[in-house]
């Protein structure tokens, strides 16, 4: 994994989490590192395991130079679509940086510029550059957190196990219990056809 695109400029790897869900936020995070951090094990949130993840994640905020989170919730992804959430959520968490980055890192093809500051986007940039990977594990970990606390309210979807991802449990829980405020109404819901 390559710790810099460009090392002489200041880098954040940006990544989000939660795009393919049915139910809760899409959350992106925003991340600088600094030139020697020694965080061993970062990779794609996807490839590492939760119980790494979730040791990963005061390291990744320790050792950070700057790093920023952001959620939107499923009402503003049912209004601008999740492309554009995710661009948003992205947005705001490069906003949350203390440390203005001269270069983005953009997990993914595409990107709405931030203003004044260059980006590259590099697809599965999340196994392919540290800033990116961190963004990752960040981005993963502080939706599944707030997914667990959904699960709550809500325990039939068992939203603390699959994180309202589409999964077969969920899709039966829509058709017995029906749509909840932190579904996306925008996304094609498993429920009754009339």
């Amino acid at each position: 994994m390559n710790p810099f695109f460009s090392p002489d400029k200041i880098e954040a790897g940006c990544d989000e989490a939660g795009r393919g869900c049915l139910a809760g936020p899409v959350v992106a995070a925003a991340v600088i590192l600094p030139k020697k951090h020694g965080i061993k094990a970062l990779n794609d949130s996807k490839q590492i395991s939760e119980k790494k993840r979730q040791e990963l994640v005061p390291i990744i905020k320790e050792k950070a130079i700057a790093y920023g989170i952001s959620f939107i919730d499923q009402a503003k992804i049912d209004e601008i679509n999740i492309l554009n959430a995710s661009f948003l959520a992205m947005h705001q968490a490069i906003d949350a940086l203390n440390v203005r980055p001269e270069l983005l890192l953009i997990d993914g093809n595409r990107f709405t510029p931030y203003p004044n500051i260059a980006h590259e986007c590099i697809i599965k940039g999340d196994s392919l550059y540290q800033s990116i990977a961190a963004a990752s594990i960040l981005a993963k970990e502080a939706r599944d957190d707030f997914m667990r606390e959904l699960h709550m309210k809500r325990p039939v979807y068992n939203w603390q196990k699959n994180k309202g991802y589409p999964t077969k449990e969920h899709k039966q829980a829509l058709i017995e219990h029906g749509v909840t405020e932190y579904h996306r109404k925008s996304f094609t819901l498993f429920t009754k056809t009339k």
